[in-house]
């Protein structure tokens, strides 16, 4: 189903895509404790402790698959504690009440989204047993429902917007554990889910820019992981499946595309086997003994170590479970996901790469003898401990069978290349259940209006006013209003030159940053104290850029500090000129030759004399004018 230039044709095949936009709040205090939003660097924990998280059943007597799978590798969690963490972190203490500064940006988003907020704020556990969640459950609270926005390619639906604690931050993932941090724990976040209105790569991407745009409005974190992207994809004889976390804005039209590839690939290999008349055989076959004498590094390493060999039969598989869906992954990566998810091994091996990793054909051979293989039917095998190799050879004939179905409904990770991995089950409705240790709060009318009299000014609207107000041209307008800085730049703006304000926040400090300067040390202070020295003729204006790279260096030493190692210093008018008027009578006899057009070869002395210590624009017609009085003579 492509399109004239070998594409996806979207609409033939049914594409249906929603985002759920995950964003931090820049609140004081955490969601359910009064703990400071601060992230920390791992290295300056105060303590570690750890868990293990198991999987229960919900007030209706289920439980959640996800959960389930997850909790099947018994893994360990160990989690770094701070002076700036609490016991609530530690699931030690209940929780406090919910933070009603995040309550309030919640609300005005759901302004923002044309959205309908619920009478009363309950808050739920939804069960997570990977490990970010201290509890076993993350807190979570529905606010408003039944929104839209206007998007260049139609209306898009919002379905749902949420107030919940952010996760662990995972730091280090060991074969047996896996290290949290809990400083990121409990950040208030809003997520916003859409309808599944989006039907093509290029407006899922266009949707998220929307979105984010609006709720930079709002007081949110901004930088790296403030924002997350979940990605919901199917086409019409597809399934649901959630890409969760997609960080980079561009890579979003990217998953959208190659998981829809993925599914239309997975369904043609379908229809091969069940043209095949494929099955799944249930039995995990013992090949221990085959693999005695084995030259492969990683089946001799398991055997030595006392493990054993197992092996499955999916009769009319092969040569399908070798078929590519995505670049550079196949159905049998598939079923290695599944493998490694479910039990910890390290891979498994296939019949259609075979023989390779080591093992040889006579190998192979005696493999199909013992399972008794036909023509068009495959293996797949794993060596490990006894216990995860047949959880492994369970898990691959799971998702042997789903593929007789079609597409499994799943939770996937995003690649750096657009392609997906699997992840888990997506949860069911047996995940949620009420939080009863948080009361209630209620949103009254009057409430509300007091959240629409205080709403934010949209950064369209900052834009089209930092062009009225300070006279910015609008690419300047556009980057500082749509920028972290709008605020620094306005305090800054009302006491000197706004354009150069807003090119060195928005022009030199990034170039900075591009070059590998540390620009991040800069403060509000230093910007102050550099502008005060421009504005107050003590350097010039050409000399920001070297005086902020000098005081990035040693930021606890200021910018006078930084001016005076360099050997900066204003000069006055009158130093200028006699500066100039020394170079121009050195120079008299080039003056006399070339006449005006010795102004670009003076120019070159007068800044090697001058740079940093006086206006560009003054050494200019101050040279301009002592040339001319030259030629006069």
């Amino acid at each position: 189903m492509t399109d004239n230039n070998g594409s996806i044709d979207y609409q033939a095949i049914g594409l249906k895509s929603g985002l759920e936009i995950h964003q931090q709040l820049a609140t004081r205090t955490k969601l359910f404790c009064r703990c400071p939003n601060e992230i920390r660097e791992t290295e300056q924990s105060n303590f570690e402790f750890f868990r293990y998280l198991r999987a229960r059943e919900s007030e209706m007597g289920e439980v959640d698959r996800a959960a389930a799978e997850q909790a099947m590798t018994r893994k360990k969690f160990v989690y770094k504690a701070y002076d700036t963490t609490c016991l609530v972190e530690n699931d030690e203490e209940p929780p406090s009440p919910l933070n009603s500064e995040a309550l309030d940006i919640a609300l005005k988003a759901s302004v923002l989204f044309n959205m309908t907020p619920v009478d009363e704020v309950f808050a739920m556990r939804k069960i997570v047993v990977d490990g970010s969640n201290t509890t076993g459950f993350q807190r979570t609270c529905f606010i408003a429902s039944n929104g839209f926005i206007e998007t260049p390619m139609g209306r898009v639906g919002m379905d749902t917007l949420c107030l919940e604690e952010d996760a662990a931050s995972k730091v280090e993932a060991k074969s047996d554990a896996t290290i949290y941090s809990l400083d990121r724990l409990g950040i208030p976040l809003i997520e916003i889910a859409t309808a599944p209105d989006i039907k093509s790569p290029a407006q899922a991407k266009e949707v998220a820019l929307a979105i984010g745009t609006l709720l930079r409005s709002l007081k949110v974190r901004r930088g790296l992981g403030t924002i997350r992207q979940d990605v919901n994809v199917s086409i019409a004889k597809g399934a649901r499946v959630e890409i969760k976390g997609v960080q980079a804005l561009d890579l979003i039209e990217q998953v959208v595309e190659k998981e829809a590839q993925r599914q239309l690939n997975l369904l043609a290999i379908k229809d091969e086997l069940l043209a095949r008349k494929a099955s799944v055989i249930d039995e995990i076959f013992d090949i221990t003994e085959i693999f005695k004498a084995a030259e492969s590094k990683v089946v001799k390493k398991a055997l030595a170590a006392g493990g054993v060999a197992y092996a499955i039969k999916l009769p009319g598989f092969k040569g399908l479970i070798g078929r590519e869906i995505q670049a550079g992954r196949r159905l049998g990566t598939e079923f290695s996901d599944r493998a490694k998810r479910a039990s910890g091994v390290g891979g498994i091996f296939h019949i259609d790469e075979l023989p390779n990793y080591g093992i040889t054909q006579a190998e192979v051979d005696a493999v199909k003898a013992k399972l008794g293989l036909g023509e068009n039917d495959a293996f797949v095998m794993v060596a490990d401990t006894k216990t995860k190799s047949k959880n492994a050879m369970e898990a691959v004939i799971r998702r042997a069978k789903e593929a007789l179905i079609g597409i499994p409904e799943e939770t996937r990770g995003p690649l750096p290349n657009g392609n997906t991995e699997y992840m888990r089950p997506l949860p069911g409705k047996a995940r949620m259940y009420p939080e009863t240790d948080v009361m209630s709060v209620p949103i009254t009318r009057a409430y509300m209006d007091q959240i629409r009299q205080d709403m934010p000014e949209l950064l369209s609207e900052k834009k089209d006013r930092f062009m009225k107000q300070y006279g910015l041209n609008e690419e300047f307008a556009k980057g500082i209003a749509y920028s972290a800085d709008a605020d620094q730049f306005e305090e800054l703006a009302k006491k000197y030159n706004p354009t150069l304000v807003a090119r060195t926040i928005h022009g030199t400090m990034t170039e900075l940053r591009r070059d590998g300067v540390q620009i991040d040390a800069i403060t509000d202070k230093h910007l102050d104290e550099l502008f005060t020295l421009v504005d107050g003729g003590k350097i010039a204006k050409e000399a920001i850029p070297a005086v902020l790279k000098e005081t990035a260096e040693q930021p606890k030493k200021g910018v006078e500090d930084a001016v005076k190692r360099m050997g900066l210093g204003g000069v006055s008018e009158e130093e200028v000129r006699q500066i100039i008027g020394s170079i121009v009578a050195e120079k008299r006899d080039f003056v006399k030759e070339k006449g005006d057009a010795a102004m670009s070869g003076l120019m070159g002395l007068a800044m090697q004399k001058l740079r940093g210590k006086a206006d560009g624009k003054l050494i200019n017609k101050i040279l301009r004018e002592k040339i001319q009085e030259e030629l006069k003579k």
